[in-house]
């Protein structure tokens, strides 16, 4: 909620964990006990509304590798929040629930397909949808050296995920608010380098934010 909170104001931040995306609205899941994004975005739809008395338009974008099933159930049917997962078709929830826009992906899914992927993912999202605040929840569970994850992406592939995401919203200044999701990699160096890569990524766009105008 402070990382939304100050994304509105700031244009870019983030929450070091968080991502709870198989949690429903009655129940846990998947290690997620409350779903953090459902209740950031609602919290910021009521500000919003109390504020400006307006309902503000939410996107999701959940490039966690497993399908964010929570999410997807607790927004079926609402207008006013776009639920897309980028994820392994083949990968725990094995019950997926429907998301505004799945994009299933392979076992062994490499680098330009799912980059390729990712572009068709956020053209649809914009075709169907105008949203005035992002979360995304970059997971690192897509990379080639995660227990889990059963994709093939590089740490080259998955740092141009975070910019493909990043320049998508910049290019509309859309607010975007960061959370980590799942990352379970062999190494656990290899899981922190990943997500310093989102960091770092993430930095350079917070800075783009502050020269504006300038």
């Amino acid at each position: 909620v402070a990382a939304a909170r100050d994304a509105l104001a700031q244009g870019v931040a983030g929450n070091l964990a968080g991502g709870t995306h198989h949690a429903y609205a009655h129940k846990g899941g998947g290690f997620c006990v409350f779903n953090d994004i459902a209740v950031t975005a609602r919290l910021m739809q009521a500000e919003a509304w109390r504020h400006h008395r307006q309902k503000m338009k939410v996107a999701v974008i959940d490039l966690d590798v497993h399908q964010g099933n929570g999410t997807a159930h607790i927004f079926a049917g609402d207008p006013s929040v776009f639920t897309l997962s980028l994820h392994g078709e083949k990968n725990f929830p094995f019950r997926k629930e429907p998301s505004d826009l799945d994009v299933g992906l392979p076992d062994g899914c490499t680098d330009e397909p799912y980059l390729a992927a990712l572009h068709q993912a956020l053209q649809t999202l914009q075709d169907r949808f105008d949203p005035q605040l992002v979360i995304y929840l970059a997971g690192a569970d897509p990379h080639e050296g995660d227990r889990l994850g059963r994709l093939k992406l590089t740490a080259d592939g998955m740092q141009a995920r975070d910019r493909v995401v990043m320049d998508w919203a910049w290019q509309r200044r859309l607010p975007v608010v960061l959370c980590m999701g799942g990352g379970y990699g062999h190494d656990i160096e290899t899981t922190v380098q990943v997500q310093m890569q989102t960091w770092d990524v993430a930095l350079g766009y917070w800075q783009r934010w502050h020269n504006l105008g300038r």
